[in-house]
């Protein structure tokens, strides 16, 4: 089954990850999506208001379209949450993720990043392996620049094979964390059992 993996904070998964996914996933014929959440996201270190890692991934669990479908869950894409990263200590990076799932016996990882993610990329850990092992898929939103001029030249002839479009959606998980401080709904921003959860944990209230 053609598989493409989106990891993340997911600090809480939204609409917009839903939704830009599966446009890129419909549009390059996959199958299956994987959301795997980071267990210790090594971008983001020191982070005050990030949920424990327990939490974003149940949230992801919540949040799986099939959860909330009337209909059963979507015959063409089917979706999963991965914790391939929770067990492991230290940063969370993309090129063990990467090895883990093919000791697992994938035959190939495809990951998606977004183009703001993209502009970043040379600085990932262990960049130039992680290009050779996984497949990168690149979400090209309205609006988000590329900047192709900044990455190495080898890269790019790979890279800009596999670029899709996807609609700008305007949601941002620090956008509901900021809603959730100042005590406002964060109603259809996010699954809507993903709203009770965070609720019913008192997630986001304050910055720790």
């Amino acid at each position: 089954m053609k598989t493409l993996c989106l990891g993340g904070s997911f600090n809480p998964i939204h609409h917009g990850h839903l939704i830009c996914t599966r446009a890129v996933a419909e549009a390059m014929g996959y199958q299956k999506v994987v959301l795997i959440p980071s267990g210790r996201p090594p971008h983001k270190p020191g982070q005050t208001d990030l949920a424990d890692a327990s939490d974003r991934l149940k949230m992801c669990q919540l949040a799986l379209p099939s959860h909330d479908s009337a209909t059963g869950p979507n015959p063409h894409l089917s979706w999963e949450v991965s914790d391939v990263e929770l067990p492991r200590t230290g940063p969370s990076y993309t090129i063990d993720t990467v090895r883990q799932l093919k000791r697992d016996g994938w035959p190939e990882v495809h990951w998606l990043i977004g183009a703001d993610m993209l502009n970043y990329l040379p600085k990932w850990h262990d960049a130039a392996a992680l290009l050779r092992e996984a497949v990168f898929v690149v979400m090209a939103r309205p609006g988000v620049p590329i900047y192709w001029d900044a990455l190495p030249p080898p890269w790019v002839s790979v890279l800009q094979k596999n670029v899709v479009e996807a609609p700008l959606i305007q949601i941002s998980s620090t956008l509901i964390r900021q809603r959730v401080r100042a005590g406002r709904d964060i109603d259809y921003l996010t699954p809507h059992k993903v709203v009770d959860y965070i609720r019913a944990n008192n997630l986001y209230k304050t910055r720790e």
